[in-house]
């Protein structure tokens, strides 16, 4: 590993040659910094990428300028296998990526390296890696104390958790749960497939999104010694084959959304944080009416006003916009090309001016200007060409 120089899965992109976000990690916001009482005028952008078989070199770090959309390369983080998901401890002083790996040391395991972030210029500094104890880990998130990192692992089809050290290591994993079952899709729902692992707001739940069971996995999470416990009920199902792959919550923390990447739909839920239950509310389509092409959903967000929900379409290569009435509701708006194939991630910054799209199949960055009263998109700029980039995680500059 080397310090930044400024200037799964792998069968879906191709078939077994290859080449999943908070924010926490790549997901609903950018990371929490000092608050500032102006206006902020630019965000660091860290963008997590696949390695293998592809050009790109590792982590990219790019600066968006919040006044006009522009998003420009600054520099790279060379040498990091397969940084698919990131995300940043609470001080934004330390990041934390994913090794999207099968075998790491010799067992069947992929990593999670750190990295300690330059307060200047954003520059990565690496500084150890762990197993996680189960192959293919495909998301992450920090405890909002900094004490653990929680990791869900694809191909392991289980979730682990990593204690965080003094100056931003990370320690070995000090709990594993391992998922058990199958769904009706013998090619994708063989095994158990753990795709996200999200804290809710009050930090005592944790959700485990299984694309292979169709259940959303519920566990108690403590903060003090990092052990995850199966809460009751211990999941929630989903769809027979809809494949669950991430989750994110309503700013009021009343609601949440689920989108299920195998039968291209989103689950709206009454969340009851007290209880830690989701209940079903409504289920509508991420693809337009009449389209009977192959497609797959990936992410989701809802925008900071909590007014739209936001999917992205890998194959119709589209963001599908919802919006989410006061009952959480979902009422269509309209779908917009991603301008790019194979949307696996977006996010939206803390002001809701700006959507950022990761295509990663053609290698760019398509920056979108959202409508803040009908929640529309309307592109801006030129896209950024990055390789196979797969996850944009915001930081504030």
């Amino acid at each position: 590993m080397t310090q930044l120089k400024l200037t799964r899965r792998h069968f879906l992109y191709l078939a077994g040659l290859g080449t999943a976000g908070t924010l926490l990690a790549c997901d609903d916001k950018e990371s929490p910094g000092n608050e500032n009482p102006d206006p902020p005028k630019e965000l660091w952008v860290y963008v997590g990428t696949y390695t293998t078989g592809q050009e790109s070199q590792g982590i990219y770090l790019c600066r968006l300028d919040l006044e006009t959309g522009v998003l420009q390369q600054v520099g790279v983080t060379p040498g990091v296998a397969d940084p698919s998901f990131l995300a940043v401890d609470s001080q934004q002083r330390y990041l934390y990526a994913v090794n999207e790996l099968t075998s790491f040391e010799g067992k069947p395991s992929g990593a999670v390296s750190a990295f300690a972030i330059h307060p200047e210029t954003h520059a990565l500094t690496f500084i150890n890696q762990q197993a996680t104890q189960g192959g293919a880990p495909c998301h992450l998130e920090v405890d909002a104390k900094d004490g653990f990192v929680l990791v869900a692992n694809y191909v392991g089809g289980n979730v682990a958790v990593l204690p965080l050290q003094e100056g931003g290591g990370l320690g070995p994993t000090v709990d594993v749960k391992q998922h058990e079952g199958s769904g009706p899709n013998t090619d994708r729902q063989e095994a158990p497939h753990a795709h996200q692992v999200r804290l809710d707001a009050t930090q005592k739940y944790a959700f485990v999104s299984d694309l292979g069971t169709d259940k959303i996995m519920v566990y108690q999470f403590d903060a003090g010694q990092g052990k995850l416990t199966p809460h009751q009920p211990a999941w929630v199902e989903t769809q027979p084959g809809a494949g669950p792959r991430h989750l994110t919550f309503h700013p009021n923390g009343r609601f949440a959304f689920n989108i299920n990447e195998l039968n291209s739909t989103l689950t709206a839920f009454a969340y009851d944080s007290a209880r830690g239950t989701l209940t079903p509310l409504q289920t509508v389509s991420a693809l337009p009416e009449g389209f009977t092409g192959e497609s797959y959903c990936a992410d989701i967000h809802v925008s900071p006003d909590g007014r739209f929900l936001y999917g992205s379409n890998r194959g119709h290569n589209s963001i599908v916009v919802y919006a989410i009435g006061p009952s959480g509701q979902l009422t269509y708006v309209e779908h917009v090309s991603t301008l790019g194939r194979w949307p696996r991630n977006f996010t939206i910054d803390s002001t809701g001016t700006f959507l950022l799209v990761a295509n990663q199949h053609t290698h760019s960055i398509v920056t979108f200007r959202r409508n803040a009263d009908t929640g529309k998109l309307s592109p801006v700029g030129q896209p950024l060409e990055i390789p196979a980039p797969v996850c944009l995680l915001l930081v504030p500059a």
